[in-house]
């Protein structure tokens, strides 16, 4: 911070922190997230996101909890989530209620 005062750390910034190896295999991407990928830069065409700071500010804005449980597109998605929730474009019970209904259709809990 400017005022010399500590920055506070989100649950991204490992810097110097053990945090275990790192997978830098490539992978194929599975569907779901390609769909992911293709809302988040439907919603930069759209400017839902202004820029990639703004993608980031929610990944950043996540628990610690969820962001160690979360992956990577999955970080994505919740970062989109709350972007349409403060513009007032979804509620996060209209999301919720969705993926109950996607995790419900396939077996799984969302």
């Amino acid at each position: 911070m400017r005022d010399g005062s500590p920055t506070p750390i989100g649950p991204h910034d490992l810097g110097g922190q053990p945090a275990g190896p790192v997978d830098t295999h490539e992978h194929a991407a599975t569907f779901w997230e390609k769909r992911v990928d293709a809302l988040v830069y439907l919603m930069f065409e759209k400017k839902l996101f202004l820029d990639t700071a703004e993608l980031r500010l929610g990944i950043e804005s996540l628990t610690p909890e969820d962001y160690e449980k979360l992956g990577y597109y999955e970080r994505w998605a919740a970062s989109a989530a709350r972007a349409l929730v403060a513009r007032g474009l979804l509620t996060r019970a209209e999301i919720d209620a969705r993926a109950a209904a996607i995790a419900a259709r396939h077996g799984k809990r969302p």
